[in-house]
C-alpha cells in the first residue's frame, strides 16, 4: 500500500507541476526562459521501460521527433501516459534538442490472495475482483476491487465490513495483492414497517414480502438483512398481493431502507396508499378481425362478473385468449384489455379487445448466463422461437414458467431492434442457484415414535431440468427407501414422466396386527389440461405385499390363531403380487402449496388392479380443499375440506384387508390410527372397510403476543368421518368363526378441538388436542396426537 500511495503522489505531482507551469527550468529548458518560443524534439528517448516497447511509449504521446512541441505537448504525453495504467511514475525532461522520457512500470501481480474472510469464500471474491495474476497492478483497479468486495459484503448483509489492499514486493517488478478483509457482525432488519395500510395488518404484509426482522433465528436465516434487491421484489409483491385481493389502485409512496451504523442495523419502511377496493363489473370481448368470433372466446376469460377483483386473473386471461387466437391462424393478434372504473359501485369493468399487431417476427432469441443449465431447458419454456410471430404476452408467460421453475435466482427478458425494423432480438438474462440437496429428517409423532429420513435431491440433474431423489427413512417400526426421477418434458413436449421405485417395511404395532414388507414400483405421465390448474396424471404401478405373522405363527386361515389375530388379517397374509393401471385429475389454485391462504385444491381419480397379479380390484378417491383469509387484517384462515372413496372388487376376488381404506387420526382427530370402523370383537383387529368419508373445518390465526418469527400459530377445528362396509366376504369369514364384525354400518364420528403449529427451525411440528363428541363404543381414541419432522 505504502508502494501505491508513493507512486501516486509522485504522478500527481508531475502532472500538477506541468499543468500550472511550475517546472524548473531545468526540466523545461527553453519554455521557462521563453515560453512563447516553441522547442524541436530532435530526438526522443525513452528510459525505464523494461516490458512495455519504445514504440509503444511514443504513440501515446503527442510529442513527434522533428517537429515542435510546446509545456502543453509534455502536460498532454504525461497524461497520456498515465491513463494507459500501464507505468506507476511518467516524467518528460528535454535536454537540448533531445527529449528523455522516463518511466517507471507498474508491477506485474504475481498473486492475489484473501484474507480474513469466512462468510464469503475465495472462489466468490476472485469473481468480484478485477486484478488477476499476471496483469498489471493499477491504483484505480484496486480501488474499484475494494469497493467490489465491499458490496459483495453488503449483499450478504455485512454492511460493516471493511478492506484494506496490501503490497508486498517479491523483486524483479512483481508484487503480491493482499486484501486483509474485516467482515464484521452482519446487519439485520431491527424492524420493518408500513405506513398508510389500513386493509391488512403490519403483520400480514410482512408474511407477504421476502425480507424478514431479525430475532432468534437469525442464525439460520439469509433474508433478515437488507439486500436492495430483494427490496425491490418486496415492493412487487406487495403490489401482486394488493392487486390480487381488490385494490387496483394501490401504490408504493416510497420504500426506504435506513441505516443505524452506530448500532449496524437497518429500519426498513414501506409507505403505501391502498386507494379503494373493486369488484368486476361487466366483462366482454371485442374482436376487430372478423373471423374471430367473441362468443367462442368467452370460455377462456377468467374474469367473472361480481369477483373481486384479481390482477392475476386478467394476466391469466390476456394470454389464454393470445394462445387461443394464434391457434386459429392469427399469429399477430394482440389481446388489450381495457379497464373502466365506475367510482359509485367500486366496480372496474373489463374490455378485452382483439386487433391485428404489428408484423414483427423474432430474429434471433439469445440466452445469457446459463452456466449449467442447458440451453434447451430454458428455450423449451418459451412458445415461441426464431423466425415466429413477435408477442410480448407469449415472453411474459415464458419468464413466468422460468421463474417457477426454481432453477434462477432472477430472470430478466428483454428486446431490442433486430437487423430490420420488422425484426426483434430477445434477449434471456438468468441467474442461477443451487438446485440440489442434501437433506436429514429427525421427527416424532404419536403413531409411529421416533422418524428419520436421508435423503438427496436434485431439481435441475445434470443441468437438463430433470428431478432426481433418492431417500431412506424409518423410525421404530418403519423402514422406507425411495427412488424417484421426473422428466418434465418427454419427447419434447410439455408432458412429465415420472419414474419411482420404493420398499416400505411396516412391523406390527398397537393399532396394526401384522408385519408388511411392500416394494414395487412404476410411471405415469402428466399433462396439463389448463395450465397452472388442471392437470391429469395416468399411472401403471406394481408391487409385491408380503404380509405375516410377527409370531410366525399363522400363515393362512386354517392354521390361524385367533385368539391374536382376526379371520380377516389371516386370510391377508401372504406374498400377493399387484398390478395396477389409473388416472387422477387434479385441479390447484392454492397460492401456496405450503400453508395456502386462499385458493382451491381438488382431485378425483381410479385404479383398477388386474392387469395379472393377484389383486382385482377398482378403487375411487375424490378430494377437495378450499382456504380463504377470514379475517385477512389478523392473519385468520379458514379452511374446508371433504375426501372420500370407494373400494370394488373384481370379479369373484375377495378383497385384503390390506386393501381396504383405513381411518383414525390421521383423518378424523381425537381417534387413533385405524382407531375408526369395521373391527374383529374377538381379537379387536381393524378390518377396514370399502367406503370413507371424512371432513375438516378447520381455522388457523397467529398468536398474537408471540413474535413473527418464533413461527407460532394456534387452530381450532372440527372432524367428521366414518369408514363402513367391510368385504362382504371378510365379513362371513369372521362371522362364520363365531366372532362378530362391529361398527360395519355408517355411523358418523365426530371431534372438536385445538392444536399449536410451530414453524421451527428443525421443520413443522404440530400438537392437536381433540376431544370426540360423536363415536361408538369400539372406536379407540386418543386426545393428544403429535407429529413433525425436519430438513436441514
Amino acid at each position: 500500500m505504502q508502494r501505491l500511495q508513493k507512486l501516486n503522489r509522485a504522478a500527481l505531482l508531475a502532472v500538477g507541476l506541468y499543468s500550472t507551469g511550475a517546472v524548473l527550468p531545468e526540466v523545461l529548458g527553453p519554455f521557462s526562459a521563453a515560453p512563447a518560443e516553441a522547442a524541436v524534439a530532435r530526438n526522443i528517448v525513452v528510459r525505464g521501460n523494461t516490458r512495455i516497447e519504445e514504440e509503444t511509449v511514443l504513440s501515446y504521446m503527442t510529442i513527434v521527433p522533428g517537429r515542435n512541441y510546446s509545456a502543453a505537448d509534455v502536460d498532454e504525453s504525461v497524461k497520456a501516459l498515465f491513463a494507459t495504467g500501464l507505468f506507476a511514475d511518467v516524467s518528460i525532461q528535454p535536454q537540448g534538442s533531445t527529449v528523455i522520457v522516463n518511466v517507471t512500470e507498474n508491477p506485474i501481480i504475481n498473486r492475489v490472495s484473501f484474507e480474513g474472510n469466512k462468510k464469503i469464500n475465495d472462489e466468490a471474491l476472485e469473481t468480484a475482483v478485477r486484478s488477476q495474476e499476471r496483469t498489471m497492478l493499477t491504483r484505480a483497479k484496486v480501488q474499484t476491487d475494494v469497493q467490489n468486495i465491499l458490496e459483495a459484503y453488503r449483499r450478504s448483509g455485512r454492511y460493516g465490513a471493511s478492506v484494506e489492499p496490501k503490497i508486498i514486493e517479491r523483486g524483479d517488478n512483481r508484487v503480491d495483492l493482499v486484501f486483509e478483509i474485516n467482515e464484521g457482525d452482519k446487519t439485520g432488519v431491527e424492524r420493518i414497517s408500513f405506513v398508510g395500510n389500513n386493509a391488512f395488518s403490519d403483520r400480514r404484509l410482512r408474511d407477504v414480502i421476502r425480507t424478514r426482522e431479525s430475532g432468534l433465528l437469525s442464525w439460520i436465516r439469509t433474508t433478515d438483512t437488507y439486500d436492495p434487491d430483494r427490496l425491490a421484489a418486496d415492493q412487487e409483491l406487495l403490489r401482486q398481493y394488493y392487486n390480487r385481493k381488490g385494490y387496483a389502485d394501490f401504490r408504493i409512496v416510497s420504500a426506504s431502507a435506513d441505516l443505524d451504523r452506530e448500532n449496524n442495523i437497518f429500519y426498513v419502511t414501506f409507505t403505501v396508499d391502498e386507494g379503494e377496493k373493486y369488484d368486476f363489473g361487466d366483462v366482454e370481448v371485442v374482436s376487430s378481425i372478423s373471423e374471430i368470433s367473441p362468443e367462442s372466446l368467452n370460455s377462456q376469460v377468467r374474469t367473472r362478473k361480481g369477483a373481486t377483483f384479481n390482477s392475476l386473473r386478467i394476466d391469466q386471461t390476456v394470454e389464454d385468449l393470445t394462445v387461443k387466437v394464434s391457434e386459429n391462424g392469427y399469429a399477430f393478434a394482440r389481446i388489450r384489455p381495457q379497464a373502466s372504473r365506475d367510482y359509485d359501485t367500486n366496480t372496474i369493468s373489463l374490455t378485452y379487445y382483439i386487433e391485428e399487431g404489428p408484423r414483427a417476427y423474432i430474429e434471433r432469441l439469445n440466452v445469457i448466463g446459463n452456466d449449467r443449465t442447458r440451453e434447451y431447458v430454458i428455450r423449451r419454456e418459451f412458445d415461441l422461437a426464431e423466425g415466429d410471430a413477435f408477442n410480448r404476452t407469449l415472453l411474459d408467460k415464458a419468464e413466468r414458467r422460468l421463474n417457477n421453475l426454481g432453477y434462477f435466482e432472477k430472470v430478466t427478458i428483454t428486446t431490442q431492434q433486430g437487423s430490420a425494423p420488422d425484426r426483434v432480438v430477445v434477449n434471456v438474462q438468468v441467474e442461477e442457484k443451487p438446485t440440489g440437496e442434501v437433506s436429514f429428517g429427525v421427527g416424532y409423532s404419536t403413531a409411529d415414535g421416533v422418524i428419520g429420513d436421508v435423503s438427496v435431491t436434485e431439481r435441475n440433474f445434470l443441468g437438463r431440468g430433470q428431478f432426481v431423489k433418492l431417500g431412506v427413512g424409518g423410525g421404530a417400526d418403519t423402514q422406507n427407501y425411495e427412488f424417484r426421477f421426473v422428466e418434465p418434458f418427454f419427447l419434447g413436449r410439455r408432458v412429465a414422466l415420472d419414474l419411482e421405485a420404493y420398499r416400505n417395511v411396516l412391523d406390527a404395532n398397537d393399532y396394526r396386527s401384522y408385519d408388511q414388507d411392500k416394494i414395487g414400483g412404476g410411471f405415469g405421465f402428466t399433462l396439463p389440461l389448463r395450465e397452472d390448474e388442471l392437470t391429469v396424471r395416468l399411472f401403471y404401478n406394481i408391487f409385491q405385499e408380503d404380509n405375516s405373522d410377527p409370531d410366525d405363527v399363522s400363515t393362512s386361515v386354517t392354521n390361524c390363531d385367533t385368539d391374536d389375530l382376526s379371520l380377516a388379517v389371516c386370510d391377508s397374509l401372504g406374498t400377493y403380487l399387484t398390478s395396477l393401471v389409473g388416472y387422477q385429475f387434479v385441479y390447484n389454485t392454492l397460492n401456496f402449496n405450503l400453508n395456502p391462504t386462499d385458493g382451491i385444491y381438488a382431485a378425483f381419480g381410479q385404479n383398477f388392479a388386474g392387469l395379472g397379479g393377484d389383486s382385482y380390484y377398482i378403487k375411487t378417491t375424490a378430494q377437495a380443499r378450499g382456504y380463504k383469509e377470514i379475517v385477512p387484517d389478523l392473519g385468520i384462515v379458514g379452511s374446508l375440506s371433504v375426501q372420500g372413496g370407494h373400494i370394488a372388487s373384481l370379479g369373484d376376488e375377495r378383497l385384503r384387508v390390506s386393501e381396504q381404506f383405513m381411518l383414525g387420526g390421521n383423518l378424523v382427530r381425537g381417534f387413533e390410527n385405524q382407531g375408526i370402523g369395521p373391527r374383529d370383537s374377538n381379537t379387536d383387529d381393524a378390518i377396514g372397510g370399502t367406503m370413507f368419508f371424512a371432513a375438516t373445518a378447520e381455522s388457523t390465526f397467529p398468536f398474537p403476543i408471540l413474535p413473527d418469527e418464533l413461527g407460532f400459530s394456534g387452530a381450532v377445528f372440527a372432524d367428521a368421518g366414518s369408514v363402513w362396509d367391510a368385504d362382504s366376504d371378510l365379513v362371513n369369514l369372521v362371522n362364520n368363526s363365531g366372532d362378530d364384525v362391529l361398527s360395519n354400518g355408517f355411523n358418523l364420528r365426530a371431534s372438536v378441538g385445538a392444536g399449536i403449529r410451530w414453524q421451527s427451525p428443525f421443520g413443522p411440528l404440530r400438537a392437536d388436542f381433540a376431544w370426540p363428541i360423536m363415536k361408538e363404543d369400539e372406536d379407540k381414541t386418543q386426545v393428544f396426537r403429535l407429529s413433525g419432522g425436519t430438513r436441514f
